[in-house]
C-alpha cells in the first residue's frame, strides 16, 4: 500500500528556516506529481506546492519566493525547504501524490507540525 511519511517539522522563530522531508513507498514514485499541503488552525487544508515527475515546481502565491520544493527520484523522497517563515505558516504539513485528475493517491497521514512563533 501507499505510505507517505513526513518529517522535519518543529518550532522556529519568525524569519527562520525548516526543511521538511516526505518519504514515499508502495507506489511508482517517478510517475507522479508530488505535493505538500498544510492545514492551519481554524482553516481548511490547502495546497502549498507541487512538483512534476520531471522536477518542475509550482507554488502557492503565499509561499512563492520563500519555499523551495525538490524531489530525489532515486530515494523516492520530496523535500520542502522553508525560509523566511512567518507566523501564518504555522500548520500541520502533509505530503501526497497526485493522479492526473488531481485526486490524491495515498492516505492522509499524521503530517508534521510546523510552528512559527516568537
Amino acid at each position: 500500500q501507499v505510505q507517505l511519511v513526513e518529517s522535519g517539522g518543529g518550532l522556529v522563530q519568525p524569519g527562520g528556516s525548516l526543511r521538511l522531508s516526505c518519504a514515499a513507498s508502495g507506489m511508482f514514485f517517478v510517475k507522479y506529481t508530488m505535493a505538500w499541503y498544510r492545514q492551519a488552525p481554524g482553516k481548511q487544508r490547502e495546497l502549498v506546492a507541487s512538483i512534476t515527475p520531471a522536477g518542475s515546481p509550482n507554488y502557492a502565491d503565499s509561499v512563492k519566493g520563500r519555499f523551495t520544493l525538490s524531489r530525489d527520484n532515486a530515494k523516492s523522497t520530496v523535500y520542502l525547504q522553508m525560509n523566511s517563515l512567518k507566523p501564518e505558516d504555522t500548520a500541520v504539513y502533509f505530503c501526497n501524490a497526485l493522479r492526473p485528475s488531481g485526486v490524491v493517491l495515498g492516505p492522509w497521514g499524521q503530517g508534521t507540525q510546523v510552528t512559527v512563533s516568537s
